[in-house]
């Protein structure tokens, strides 16, 4: 694994990583989920792992303050946890992923694969749905969720969202809260309710009606939908929920949709069994693998 850093038009520059090099013809561009890096988020690497082995490319693409970890301590479990993104910008997802696809494109990769996971997934659907551009191949979409579902069933949720308004009121908007957002992670003010007011990432409002389905009807390539069996945020069938999902785009014929048994929302326990899947919708369109797993 190698850091990259990727310019964006506003001069920021995103920190991510990339397992293999521009020598390999293809690859898989994976936005990871909210307060997710690679440092704490173990399918990350699972994946980047196995797909360079298989002689496929894989960059892990960060938000804005994915690299910025705090420690905290979690006293429900007694240990001293990681985590990232505590500030994000939500109006600014598109130019961040095309920030990363442009990038890929400019390395000189044949085939450029898109993929999420949880939140990465609303960010890639957003993306697709409104370029213009036709520089992705593929897309997986991975344990997406449908965003004002999300806040019926995190714990605190609203006392969280009550706090993060108080806070903003105060001027203190880029502070902490002193609730941990959804019960695992701490965020600033500014950005709980950036995530609570992005209608840009509602875009699969299956569960609760409350979004917008025209990005995915919108997107050109085929792809793949990757979701755990126990997956929470799914409202109880994670297969309807994906095929729901996947109706709503135009051509859902010639997209796939992929149960990983046994697995949850972050495919804890499960990661090498996420990134098989991976591979397997990488060999089931494009027959990329190129030498077997290590």
């Amino acid at each position: 694994m190698d850091i990259i850093r990727v310019n964006t038009p506003r001069g920021l520059e995103l920190k991510g990583a990339i397992w293999g090099d521009n020598t390999m013809d293809s690859v898989v561009i994976m936005m990871s989920g909210i307060c997710s890096n690679v440092f704490q988020n173990d399918l990350l690497c699972a994946t980047g792992e196995l797909l360079s082995k298989n002689n496929i490319a894989f960059i892990a693409g960060h938000a804005m303050d994915a690299f910025s970890c705090i420690a905290y301590s979690d006293f429900s479990t007694g240990k001293q946890l990681y985590t990232g993104v505590v500030y994000d910008d939500f109006k600014l997802v598109y130019e961040d992923v095309e920030a990363y696809v442009k990038y890929a494109k400019e390395l000189g990769f044949r085939n450029i694969i898109l993929a999420g996971h949880s939140l990465g997934s609303n960010k890639i659907i957003n993306y697709l749905g409104n370029t213009t551009d036709n520089i992705v191949d593929y897309f997986i979409v991975s344990a997406p969720v449908d965003l004002s579902y999300w806040w019926t069933v995190m714990p605190d949720m609203d006392i969280c969202l009550k706090e993060a308004k108080k806070f903003v009121d105060e001027g203190r908007g880029n502070e902490i809260l002193p609730y941990l957002f959804g019960g695992f992670s701490p965020m600033c003010a500014n950005t709980v309710l950036g995530f609570y007011n992005a209608f840009n990432l509602k875009n699969c409002p299956v569960l609760s009606g409350d979004g917008e389905t025209d990005s995915l009807y919108a997107i050109k390539p085929s792809g793949s939908f990757v979701i755990g069996e126990k997956d929470s945020m799914a409202g109880g069938d994670a297969k309807i929920f994906m095929e729901k999902i996947n109706a709503c785009c135009k051509y859902p014929e010639k997209n796939q949709v992929v149960v990983v048994p046994d697995a949850s929302h972050i495919f804890y326990g499960k990661h090498e069994e996420y990134a098989a899947a991976i591979l397997d919708c990488l060999n089931y369109h494009f027959g990329l693998i190129t030498a077997l797993p290590v």
